[in-house]
């Protein structure tokens, strides 16, 4: 079972290459801010046990998404692996991920990190804001804060997988193809 978390700033191009690998290898792509949000509509336990929280303008607890993680799991038995994508942005949440696989008799089979500049991703970020009509990528300043947010907090985790030996940086800027081929030859898998 091929379990990879893509790893990558916000405009890293984590998206379009989880698209991609999703068509190759057939992998379920788990993206925790649509986990949650498939939850609370569907009307789950954690679904709303997570809405109150958000309501009350809580983060949602580690363990209610391990949990939704865990359904995910359960309820695609048959995948050959899994695309972690937002998901772990702590050492806490990648240790309780490990604890969680290896109760299912598997493991994240490596971390993938797209590497791109904050100049780059900034001028991407800006880009895609004037499609994707969410304010934070239209506005300069709140890129910045997120790009820094996403570099100071989830640092820890990277060092987490290269312990492990399961970390490998992937050059983000060039053409979609070749980054694609790329991230395929560290996965070396379907």
């Amino acid at each position: 079972m091929l379990n990879l978390v893509l790893f990558g700033p916000p405009g890293a191009g984590k998206g379009t290459q989880s698209q991609k690998l999703i068509e190759k290898c057939g992998l379920i792509h788990l993206s925790t801010g649509d986990i949650l949000r498939g939850e609370i509509a569907q009307g789950t336990t954690l679904g709303l046990e997570a809405k109150k929280l958000m309501d009350d303008g809580k983060l949602v607890p580690d363990e209610v998404v391990i949990g939704m993680i865990s359904n995910k799991l359960d309820a695609n038995p048959e995948a050959p692996g899994f695309i972690f994508d937002g998901f772990p942005r702590t050492v806490a949440q990648a240790e309780a991920l490990d604890t969680l696989l290896e109760g299912k008799n598997t493991a994240i089979s490596s971390m993938v990190a797209l590497v791109v500049d904050d100049e780059e991703l900034e001028k991407r970020l800006l880009e895609r804001g004037k499609t994707s009509g969410r304010p934070d990528d239209a506005n300069p300043e709140i890129i910045r804060k997120r790009i820094h947010e996403y570099n100071s907090k989830t640092t820890p985790v990277a060092e987490f997988y290269k312990q492990q030996n399961k970390y490998t940086s992937i050059n983000g800027i060039g053409p979609i193809d070749q980054i694609f081929a790329d991230i395929v030859e560290v996965v070396d898998a379907c």
